[in-house]
């Protein structure tokens, strides 16, 4: 990635982000503020025994955590156009899988979601599950799948499909991405050359701390290829040089919303070294 392509990506990741926290700062303040008196009302044990300054920021917490889940999808994007060349989110693909190939997939998620009595407990392989799916034959079957992220590098013409969940997402959420996923490997043809399930970042720091049970019930998080954590799926989807803009991108913007924060939301100076964490 050039530095003309970096800047341009860093100045589009920052248009998203500030969207998002001007839309959150608008209603904290304005449409949905914090109100102290209705705090009390409610909540009068709450009130009585713990700072309001607390519930304070358990509301703007409540308000802000929603709406970025659904930006990581638009950031994805605006990587993807300004890396690949391409990147759209939601984006439909229909195809046919065969009717053994859509068998085997349940039966597949079947035995990784319920335990067999007196059977130890099936072990998630994305590679032994896939080659056991494709060895399925029949009629062809007519299906769509809507992809979170979809992406083409106009250099090399492939194409890629993205499951991107928040980090610590539900089994529900998860289970469904892998189906998704299992499918678009299934169709012939293959509108995908590559596709993945994706988290944006890795809150247990390196990818074999990784440990959360509602992902592990579905995919090995460790070891299987069909998984890219934090930076694996920056670069994937922007190319290289693409996890280091997210960064510069985010550190740059942040001090500036923190200290709105402070002064707009919470009416107070920011204290020493407010400034000090970047990602």
């Amino acid at each position: 990635m050039t530095k003309k392509e970096q800047r341009y990506m860093k100045t589009a990741i920052q248009t998203v982000i500030a969207a998002m926290m001007d839309r959150v700062m608008e209603r904290v303040l304005a449409k949905d503020p914090f109100i102290k008196e209705e705090h009390w009302a409610q909540k009068p044990l709450y009130a009585a025994l713990v700072p309001d300054e607390i519930f304070k920021g358990s509301h703007f917490e409540r308000r802000f955590v929603t709406p970025f889940g659904n930006a990581w999808q638009n950031l994805a994007v605006v990587a993807a156009s300004a890396g690949l060349g391409y990147g759209t989110a939601n984006h439909r693909l229909d195809g046919f899988v065969k009717s053994e190939r859509l068998r085997r997939i349940t039966e597949v998620l079947n035995r990784l979601e319920h335990s067999q009595r007196g059977k130890r407990k099936v072990q998630p392989d994305w590679d032994a599950e896939l080659k056991y799916i494709l060895k399925g034959s029949g009629e062809d079957v007519p299906v769509s799948v809507i992809c979170d992220v979809y992406a083409e590098d106009k250099a090399t013409g492939r194409r890629y499909a993205f499951e991107l969940k928040a980090p610590l997402p539900n089994s529900d959420q998860v289970k469904v991405s892998k189906e998704k996923l299992l499918k678009l490997y299934s169709m012939t043809p293959r509108h995908i050359d590559e596709a993945y399930f994706a988290l944006p970042y890795n809150p247990y720091g390196r990818r074999e701390n990784y440990n959360w049970s509602f992902t592990a019930r579905w995919f090995n998080m460790k070891k299987d290829k069909v998984v890219l954590i934090g930076e694996e799926f920056w670069e994937k989807i922007g190319g290289l040089g693409t996890y280091e803009t997210f960064i510069e991108a985010v550190n740059e913007i942040g001090q500036k919303y923190k200290e709105r924060i402070y002064k707009e939301y919470l009416g107070m100076e920011p204290p020493s070294g407010a400034y000090e964490l970047k990602l």
